[in-house]
């Protein structure tokens, strides 16, 4: 069974930066996506930023600009890098690995809370 391990949540203040990492099990090579989601309380989970495995990447409007994802293949691990957070972007983020379209794992979830 594969093992998605995010950490890096934390409480952080409007205009600052965090930085989620996602550690796998296996190797990323064998996944066709790694992919970052966030469900706010009392809202459905929304896909927030995805790394294919050719290296494109994709990402919601509303974290264009601020959020970037990459990946170190030697540690198994995908980075979701956030800058100038909003309160808007508090939520619990998972990382998400898809094999294919009807095979995918998900992390336990981190949160990240941003207030003044």
């Amino acid at each position: 069974q594969v093992q998605l391990v995010e950490s890096g949540g934390d409480l952080v203040r409007p205009g600052g930066s965090l930085t989620l990492s996602c550690a796998a099990s296996e190797s990323l090579s064998s996944f066709s996506s790694m992919g970052w989601y966030r469900q706010a309380p009392g809202k459905q989970r929304e896909l927030v930023a995805i790394l294919l495995r050719g290296g494109t990447t994709n990402y919601a409007d509303s974290v264009k600009g601020r959020f970037t994802i990459s990946r170190d293949n030697a540690k198994s691990t995908v980075y979701l890098q956030m800058n100038s957070l909003k309160v808007e972007d508090t939520a619990v983020y998972y990382c998400n690995a898809l094999r294919t379209v009807v095979v995918k794992y998900w992390g336990q979830g981190t949160q990240v809370t941003v207030s003044s």
